[in-house]
């Protein structure tokens, strides 16, 4: 990768491939356009020869072997329930992915190409949470690309997550868990994520506050001060922050923490679904003292504790 290229830590920006199904309806072909961070893509191929899982739900197409890894393959149209016009195979490509350690190849009709958008331009899909279809469940945020065309982006964990292939690991002896006191700050735009790393905190002895995105976490730590002053790190121990988040990512947000002399000194861990050694790397640089992979529960205790603990010196 060019270093020139590769995205600034704090510059608020992603990098996307953007993809696209197309779905026949009674007056044409429409083509939906979507992406995928970056991040989360492993590589791109053609449709490879796949074995077939009998049992499977239908949009499970197979397996396949990658270079002695077993690869399973979800065709994403299927999984959408729309209708996939004549024609479409002779350019599907399947995205290869890798998210919480786990390695998932996603059929899509065509791989247009590389998009970098700023988090300032990506608005949450909070509308569409509610659509009964399956595509509107999964959709974690919107921005308008050229045309005045919508991209949308998919939370592909999710999907995988309702598929059976990933499950947090969130079982941990309470015994052995160290016990704090004190606040500390969930950042995440999933409802479901912020639960899991809540409980966790929770059962370590902290007390909670919550926020969607770098933004509001930003309020919240300005609201911290109006109320505790210079004496905030004595108070709020830990902040515990995802990466990709609307408006404001998990990056830029702590890059702006650690540049502001009133926050400088609580200590910032990344919890992400992005496995990648560079994105761990851009955490480091972004100023957190670990990354963790959504979601361990060992790893998870052990780290928050390791942390805490040293700044209680």
């Amino acid at each position: 990768m060019n270093i020139e290229d590769s995205l600034k830590v704090g510059s608020n920006e992603m990098e996307l491939v953007d993809f696209r199904i197309f779905k026949q309806e009674k007056g044409g072909v429409y083509e939906g356009i979507y992406g995928v961070n970056v991040s989360k893509v492993r590589e791109i191929i053609k449709l490879p020869k796949l074995t077939e899982l009998p049992g499977t739900p239908e949009f499970i197409e197979g397996i396949f072997d990658l270079r002695s890894i077993v690869i399973p393959v979800v065709n994403l149209a299927k999984w959408m329930k729309i209708s996939e016009p004549e024609g479409v195979e002779k350019n599907s490509r399947v995205v290869i992915t890798e998210f919480n350690n786990v390695l998932i190849g996603f059929i899509v009709h065509e791989a247009k190409r590389i998009r970098r958008v700023s988090w300032a331009d990506i608005e949450p899909a909070s509308f569409m949470s509610n659509s009964a279809s399956a595509e509107g469940s999964k959709i974690t945020g919107v921005t308008k690309i050229e045309g005045d065309n919508v991209l949308l982006i998919l939370d592909l964990e999710s999907v995988v997550q309702d598929l059976g292939l990933y499950e947090p690991d969130t079982q941990f002896n309470v015994t052995e868990i160290e016990n704090f006191s004190g606040l500390a700050l969930v950042l995440d735009d999933s409802s479901t994520a912020r639960k899991i790393v809540k409980e966790a905190l929770m059962k370590m002895g902290f007390d909670v506050l919550e926020a969607m995105d770098g933004e509001e976490g930003l309020e919240k730590l300005n609201d911290l001060y109006e109320l505790y002053g210079d004496k905030i790190s004595k108070n709020l121990k830990i902040i515990v922050s995802d990466v990709e988040m609307p408006r404001m990512d998990g990056f830029h947000f702590a890059a702006n923490v650690k540049e502001d002399g009133r926050f400088g000194n609580i200590p910032i861990v990344f919890n992400s679904s992005i496995s990648d050694h560079f994105s761990e790397l851009r955490g480091v640089e972004a100023g957190g003292e670990a990354y963790l992979v959504k979601f361990q529960a060992s790893s998870f205790y052990n780290e928050i504790a390791r942390v805490v603990r040293a700044h209680m010196k």
